[in-house]
């Protein structure tokens, strides 16, 4: 067969250019073959029959087909396309003037339970500002099963309702939703209450996390991550609250009454995706998550635990080794996620330094890795002051570091498994989160249990959310 001229030559390139379009009708390994076969075609009208041109020609053909299986096994990114917090109303305020008056007008304290109280609230880091449900400024409190559905109506159903306004979306377009709330479960569940409201559609993958602590709300989008990864194209929101009202302690044991003292109302809405259109809409990327826990290590396990005292009434109780448990679960914990995340540089000199106190000098200093060199932004378990300073030693973070935490307890108590959004939020109101900084969401709660978020902010945090419970106080913060 003659070599083809050089004119048709030029037509039959012009052809191939003319079908590429045909990627967007094809699937790539029909497109691929089908290139494959228009060049083979030319090889031999050409009258090419070098082998070489041959093997150049299947080499790239294995090659693209064995990129696009590997690239569609790999699940798509997860999105945290935007977060809402809750703002309780002014009528919930609880000065600590009012807090003890009413808690001396309550006949199960006796004067020693709220002298106690009256010095807790002095020593926690919190404000004259944070709130509490209605049921629990009644005399005596009210803790019925009632009143806290009404409590968790008034948290969940706003928090819904912003986020879906902010994101511009229907509950139609929800498909998964995941409520945490840790001392109190109804049944229906917290997350039927929500389809209820909101008549979702009856796919909706519906999940209720219970007795998980302080760490709800990160192990909620932990959670939801590994969903999304298994459910192309779908949206996931994550719920995260706690109930005061179930939990409110009506003895006379101390450590069980800095529950009534420290924990206030939160609550906030975190909506993800893995939807291709998301990454153009989204704050932020989610790039890495880790959990922990200790419950095998009774000592862990027994450090905050939800028991009955000697007359029979319900309460949780924080013990005295709380403090140990804590360090030794965050220790194993930011060990391997530290191996997972920071550069090599960093491992390297904390290896050498353990062989050096080892081997050479059993005086020397173990070199304690830097998460500044990866994370710009920290939200810490702001369970109380004594545990963020603790944490903050531990990760050696400054005062800039640890003042969202310090400040959201001031502002708002420790709100359990929504008080990190809090944090975020604050961030976001000071202009502090730049694109492509890092944030590090560190969640610690009962068990002990331990579960980080690390997030990837994929534009400037600039605008002025008016809704946002910092709206109207960021001017006043950071305060001494």
């Amino acid at each position: 067969m003659a070599a083809i001229s050089q004119h048709d030559y030029g037509l039959l390139f012009l052809n191939l250019i003319n079908i590429l379009p045909l990627s967007t009708m094809l699937s790539k390994p029909t497109f691929f073959a089908f290139i494959i076969v228009a060049f083979e075609a030319l090889f031999i009208l050409q009258q090419w029959r070098h082998p070489f041109f041959h093997f150049l020609l299947l080499s790239y053909f294995f090659f693209a087909i064995k990129t696009y299986f590997l690239k569609s096994k790999q699940p798509r990114p997860v999105y945290l396309v935007d977060f809402s917090c809750y703002k309780p109303p002014s009528k919930c305020k609880v000065p600590f003037s009012s807090f003890i008056h009413h808690a001396s007008m309550i006949e199960a304290f006796d004067t020693e339970s709220v002298e106690f109280m009256a010095k807790t609230l002095v020593s926690s880091g919190l404000s004259q500002e944070t709130y509490l449900p209605p049921a629990l400024h009644c005399i005596p409190p009210k803790t019925h099963h009632r009143e806290s559905i009404n409590e968790a109506q008034m948290v969940l159903f706003p928090v819904m309702d912003e986020l879906l306004s902010k994101t511009k979306l229907s509950p139609h377009d929800i498909d998964i939703l995941i409520v945490n709330c840790s001392g109190f479960c109804p049944s229906p569940s917290l997350s039927s209450i929500i389809i209820n409201k909101y008549s979702m559609k009856s796919d909706t993958k519906s999940y209720n996390l219970s007795g998980m602590g302080c760490s709800a709300g990160t192990i909620g989008v932990d959670l939801a991550q590994n969903l999304l990864k298994t459910h192309e194209n779908k949206t996931a929101i994550v719920l995260s609250t706690e109930i005061l009202s179930t939990g409110w302690y009506s003895g006379h044991e101390k450590p069980k009454l800095i529950l009534n003292c420290v924990f206030r109302m939160g609550g906030a809405g975190i909506l993800l995706s893995n939807k291709k259109q998301a990454e153009n809409t989204s704050k932020y990327k989610l790039i890495h998550s880790l959990r922990t826990q200790r419950a095998y290590d009774d000592t862990a396990y027994y450090a905050v635990y939800r028991e009955e005292d000697s007359r029979g009434i319900l309460g949780v109780t924080f013990n005295k080794d709380l403090l140990q448990a804590v360090s030794e679960t965050l220790r194993s914990h930011i060990t391997l996620l530290g191996s997972q995340i920071l550069p090599f540089t960093e491992q390297f000199f904390h290896v050498i330094s353990i062989l050096r106190k080892k081997l050479i000098d059993k005086s020397a200093e173990i070199y304690n890795p830097s998460f500044k060199t990866v994370v710009q932004h920290f939200c810490l378990p702001s369970s109380g002051k004594p545990l963020i300073r603790e944490v903050a030693k531990g990760l050696n973070l400054n005062g800039r570091n640890i003042e969202p935490a310090l400040m959201t307890l001031h502002r708002f108590g420790n709100q359990s498994s929504s008080s990190w959004w809090y944090e975020l939020g604050y961030m976001e109101g000071k202009w502090r989160v730049k694109k492509g900084d890092k944030i590090w969401v560190l969640g610690l709660g009962t068990g002990i249990k331990c579960c980080s978020l690390v997030l990837e902010c994929l534009r400037p945090i600039v605008e002025d959310d008016k809704k946002s419970p910092w709206s109207c106080c960021i001017q006043q913060y950071p305060i001494q």
